[in-house]
């Protein structure tokens, strides 16, 4: 069973010329398999997952699980507007080896909290994995209530997560307050962290950690075994830098990040393009400021 706590980096999804650079992937996985993480999210938001093809989808979970499912959980990022659709992905991305799925709330169709509770129920009836719920509301224009989460992991033991990245703590408390010891909440704004840490929330699903998971990985720790000052200065420093890693769309200024340190090419795929000279300069400044580079 996966632990569901810490510092989970959101991997991003090296592309050149237009396809999958696996050389560039597999230099990437490494690097967080040999970092303290405790594991990588593949093909969540950070990896571009709305733009990958189905069979890119797939080849991207078998090749995480090949380049560092020994040393890290590999959990699969999953995303669609279609309860039949999804089910019948789940169960094939299952027999790639990775230890659990990070579900997206169905974008588009704006479910009511009945309709979400049917979804992620439906998911959760069909893999014998564990489900970690993603509710980023201002990517899918809907909110999963507290309650409906809630209810959710009281019906389905294998939902054992949420992703919070509604940016609203009181949401986060609420859930924390009416869930069970054992379910895990993680943050999914790096900025929220430590304010979500010091709540009760477990961890994050981190973008900065792409480049810094020590950094990141330390940050959680240190709150977990009671350094709350060590927690704060950690989260201070890089502060400057995670907030520089959203002038633009999550994952622009990251992957151009990434590629000025060796790690891949500086390509995204349409409807997404590349970060602006202006505020490629604002984001390297920012890494000088938080002792990067």
């Amino acid at each position: 069973m996966v632990k569901l706590k810490g510092c989970y980096t959101a991997a991003i999804t090296p592309f050149n010329k237009g396809k999958i650079d696996f050389s560039s992937f597999r230099k990437i996985a490494e690097f967080q398999a040999k970092s303290s993480v405790t594991g990588i999210v593949v093909a969540g938001s950070t990896g571009e997952a709305a733009a990958l093809k189905e069979e890119e989808y797939f080849s991207l979970l078998e090749k995480a699980v090949e380049y560092a499912g020994d040393k890290k959980e590999v959990i699969a990022g999953f995303g669609s507007n279609c309860t039949e659709k999804s089910v019948s992905m789940i169960k094939r991305a299952e027999k790639t080896g990775i230890k659990a799925f990070l579900v997206l709330a169905p974008y588009y169709n704006k479910p009511t909290q009945q309709g979400l509770f049917r979804h992620f129920a439906e998911i959760a009836s069909n893999t014998r994995l564990p489900v970690i719920v993603y509710n980023i509301p201002s990517r899918t224009g809907v909110n999963i209530a507290p309650s409906t989460i809630i209810d959710l992991r009281k019906k389905y033991a294998n939902i054992t997560a949420v992703k919070e990245a509604s940016g609203n703590l009181d949401q986060v408390s609420e859930i924390i307050n009416g869930a069970d010891r054992d379910f895990s909440v993680l943050s999914g704004d790096d900025s929220l962290t430590l304010p979500m840490l010091s709540v009760g929330a477990r961890g994050v699903i981190s973008v900065a950690s792409n480049i810094i998971p020590d950094e990141i990985s330390q940050l959680c720790d240190s709150y977990l075994s009671a350094d709350i000052e060590k927690a704060a200065n950690l989260h201070h420093r890089y502060f400057p830098f995670i907030k520089s890693l959203f002038y633009e769309t999550n994952p622009i200024p990251i992957k151009y990040v990434m590629s000025i340190n060796g790690f891949c090419q500086n390509e995204l795929r349409l409807p997404l393009t590349e970060i602006t000279k202006e505020n490629a300069e604002k984001v390297r400044k920012a890494m000088v400021k938080s002792g990067i580079i």
